[in-house]
């Protein structure tokens, strides 16, 4: 096919930090023509954060930005102004869908609510993704991604059993708000492009963990069952499983007591199949049988390093990987071999190795065409090129803070 799957489509990206712009770039990497609409001076406060190179803030050169808005491109408005408003409405037309990540209240002071927008484009998709939700008794509270770890139910089910709840690291809860805002962004856009109708799609980064597809949906769906809540314990089913250490460094196995037989395998151990330890469940996951397999595992691990482990199950047929560092990822043969790692060169920061595509296909996927944009860079290509404004239009617009 020509061009990338998503090539004829323009977004209007009003977006900032990590949940939007996650989304906008899921569209923009399949071929999305997203212009990223930027603060006059200053531009995504994400612009701000780390990490950088040498460790030496520029907000050129942030590689949380630089990764999530490739292939986007940059212009800067005030759209608290008047003119930056009707400037805005006039990108509207243009486009087929409009992304933003505002609180629930801002859109609409600013003049620029669903209802006006589709004024100028009835086929119009605005996506808005917000920390609760545009309504409701907490849509205007603050938060945080730590706090909307914890209200979302994953933190009371997290962490030792002795311990207080802990959260994931990163922004998990961000990305995967971004991904669910990309995939009800083009169910949308579907029905705009074949049945004519635009629609506003509300995106609360909140219930996107009440739904996600890890334990929180099947904890939810437990407690209606049987009215019990998710406890934090230690697993109690298998003998072996878990993180164990090994020569150079730790490894994770899980296991069901199914699989004992592949586990003494590895082990180099098939005669202990008909030990009278393992000749019950009830025998298996006794104390005593777990203290003795681990005395059988913990020296077999420590003459091996991560990887003999891993290829030691795989030959059993036992589940046990290498646990990896973000370093040893980047150095992983699989990832390497399969082309994951793209590097991408950028005019100020360099270039550096990123994550590649999410996913794969056969025609028309995903794609770097352009690094992520320096702050205004296509002012000129869009207001001009686009929007028809001469360049001394653009000065005195510049003069009056408008971009």
């Amino acid at each position: 096919m020509d061009g990338q799957v998503l090539s004829d489509i323009r977004v209007i990206d009003l977006t900032h930090y990590v949940a939007g712009p996650y989304c906008t770039k899921l569209l923009a990497d399949f071929g999305a023509d997203v212009i990223k609409v930027e603060r006059p001076g200053t531009g995504d406060p994400a612009r701000r954060l780390g990490p950088f190179p040498g460790d030496e803030p520029h907000p050129e050169k942030s590689g949380l930005f630089l990764f999530l808005n490739t292939n986007k491109r940059s212009i800067t408005l005030n759209l608290k102004s008047e003119t930056g408003r009707k400037i805005l409405l006039d990108l509207v037309k243009t486009a087929d869908v409009v992304v933003e990540n505002f609180s629930p209240r801002v859109m609409p002071s600013l003049g620029l609510s669903y209802d006006e927008l589709r004024k100028v484009n009835p086929r119009l998709v605005m996506t808005s993704i917000s920390n609760f939700g545009q309504d409701g008794p907490y849509r205007d509270f603050k938060a945080s991604d730590l706090v909307l770890y914890a209200m979302g139910g994953a933190m009371s089910s997290t962490g030792l059993p002795d311990r207080e709840p802990i959260r994931l690291p990163g922004n998990v809860i961000q990305y995967q708000a971004g991904t669910v805002a990309a995939a009800a962004t083009m169910g949308a856009f579907l029905v705009a492009r074949y049945q004519g109708i635009g629609q506003h799609v509300d995106v609360s980064i909140f219930e996107t963990q009440l739904g996600s597809s890890d334990r929180r949906t099947t904890f939810l769906l437990g407690y209606q069952y049987h009215g019990l809540p998710a406890v934090r314990e230690q697993p109690t089913g298998t003998p072996v499983g878990g993180i164990y250490p090994c020569a150079d460094g730790y490894v994770a196995f899980l296991s069901v007591p199914s699989m004992l037989p592949r586990f003494l395998e590895m082990v180099g151990r098939p005669d202990l199949i008909t030990d009278p330890r393992f000749a019950s469940p009830a025998a298996l996951l006794s104390p005593e049988t777990k203290e003795f397999i681990h005395e059988l595992l913990l020296p077999w691990l420590m003459e091996r390093t991560r990887y003999e482990v891993m290829a030691a199950a795989q030959r059993a047929r036992f589940p046990g990987m290498v646990v990896l560092s973000p370093g040893d990822l980047v150095n992983d043969p699989h990832f390497n071999e399969r082309g994951f790692w793209v590097e991408i060169s950028h005019p100020v920061a360099g270039t550096f190795k990123y994550p590649g595509p999410p996913f794969r296909m056969s025609e028309g996927g995903w794609q770097v065409r352009r690094p992520a944009p320096l702050l205004g860079e296509h002012n000129e290509e869009v207001y001009c090129g686009e929007l028809g404004y001469s360049r001394e239009d653009l000065n005195t617009l510049r003069e009056r803070g408008i971009i």
